[in-house]
Order: C-alpha cells, then structure tokens, then sequence
C-alpha cells in the first residue's frame, strides 16, 4: 500500500475522531493511536485534561455525559472546531462496586446513566452528521464484565451488558448509511483500576487468564484502531473481547 510519496495513490485524509473520557487510562491510549493513524482527535474529560494533549494533537473539551446540554455544548464544540465527528468511540463511564445486597439505588443508577445513558447521549447526537455524510464509525468500549458478569460489579456489568445492546441495535438502525456500530470488551487491563489493587488481588485475576498476564491500554487502542478504520467497513455489531482469553470460561 503506497503512503503517498512515492507516486502512488495519495493516503487517505485524515476524519475527526471523537473519544469520551479520553483523559487517562484506555480512553487517552486510544485518542493517542487514533492522532498517530492521522485523524483529527478530540477528547472529553470531566476534572483535568490530559497534560500531553499538545503533543499528541489532542482537542480538549470539558463534558459531563450524564448531563444532556453538557454533551451537546460538547458536540458543538469539537463540529466548530475539528468538524463534526466522524469517528465516535464512546469510552467515559465510572464504578460504584459493592455487593448487591449493600448497593444503594443511587449507586446502581449513576452507573447505569454514566456509562449505558450516557453512552446513548452522545451516540445519539453524534450519529446524525454521520448519517448525512454516509459514513461513520462508533466503538463502544464494554468490559468482559458485561459478558459473564462479576461480584461487586451487578451495576457496572449492567451498564456494560447494556452497551452491547444498545449498539447491535444501532448496527441495524444505521447500517444501510454506512454506519458500523461494534463494542470492545476489554479483560483486566494495566490502568488506575487495576493498581489499585494489592498483589494478591492482582495474582487472582492474572491466574484466570490464558495469555497469563495482564493487557496493556494500547492494546485495546489497536482493536478500536482497526475498527475505526476504511479496512473495518464491513464489520459491524460485534463484540471483540481483547481479554487474552479470559471470557472463554
């Protein structure tokens, strides 16, 4: 495949890319591989943007996912100032974990507004530029929590089971507009969460594991990379669990 400088077919531009949460963790590696691919990148954060945003060519803009005019300020700024998003790869959410029996009604329903609700907010906006133009890439970034569920977690694996529904049916709805709706469903991955823990913790959840160890944030970036990508154009509504096997049973 010719890069474009060699004579050869010109590479394609670059679209504007929209990642929620993307301040830290799986959300910045992911806004930072798709600024290294050549897209036009924004991020959203709640508290403090990334402090490397410069370098990596990353448009910051404050938003609160659970707020509706806060998500549509947000919209409106990233369309002023990159264009409007092309690429949606919707990734900001929270935890409130404890044993059901102990989980407060408040607790289970911030969760599910910040990371199903919240979601569908921004997907909801996002997605009607994308159907004019007739081309669009949405990811949602789950967690194998919502596929076998976890103790401590019934709110958060309900938000993550939610958002694997929510995008097979928008796969249906926004297909015939060359939209592709797909979900990552990442495993244990090295971040904040995961450090969190203490050495026994970490020792339980790696021996579950196949590969044996845990995943790296770039590595879930990749998988949202491809399916961000011109080659992913007939992948759609699935679910890829980048959780070096651990979602096999």
């Amino acid at each position: 495949m010719s890069d474009g400088r060699d004579g050869g077919d010109a590479p394609t531009p670059g679209r504007v890319a929209l990642v929620t949460g993307g301040n830290r963790g799986i959300g910045l590696a992911i806004a930072r591989r798709l600024s290294r691919a050549g897209h036009r990148v924004a991020v959203t954060y709640r508290s403090e943007p990334p402090a490397d945003a410069e370098a990596h060519n990353l448009t910051c803009v404050r938003c609160d996912v659970t707020d509706p005019e806060s998500v549509a300020a947000a919209l409106a700024s990233v369309t002023e100032r990159l264009g409007a998003p092309e690429i949606l790869v919707c990734n900001a959410g929270i935890t409130r974990d404890g044993l059901v029996l102990r989980m407060s009604e408040d607790d289970f329903g911030a969760v599910i507004d910040a990371n199903l609700t919240g979601s569908f907010r921004v997907a909801k906006q996002a997605v009607r530029a994308m159907v004019r133009g007739r081309w669009g890439r949405i990811v949602f970034i789950s967690s194998v929590s919502g596929i076998g569920g976890q103790p401590g977690q019934a709110n958060y694996s309900a938000s993550k089971a939610g958002l694997i529904g929510l995008a097979r049916s928008l796969a249906k709805e926004f297909a015939s507009r060359n939209v592709t709706v797909n979900v990552i469903a990442p495993g244990a991955v090295g971040t904040d969460m995961l450090a969190a823990l203490n050495e026994d913790q970490l020792d339980a959840i790696v021996s579950r594991v196949p590969l044996g160890r845990v995943g790296e944030a770039d590595e879930i970036a990749a998988a949202v990379e491809f399916l961000a990508s011109e080659d992913a154009s007939y992948v759609t509504g699935i679910v890829l669990a980048v959780d070096g096997g651990l979602s096999m049973g």
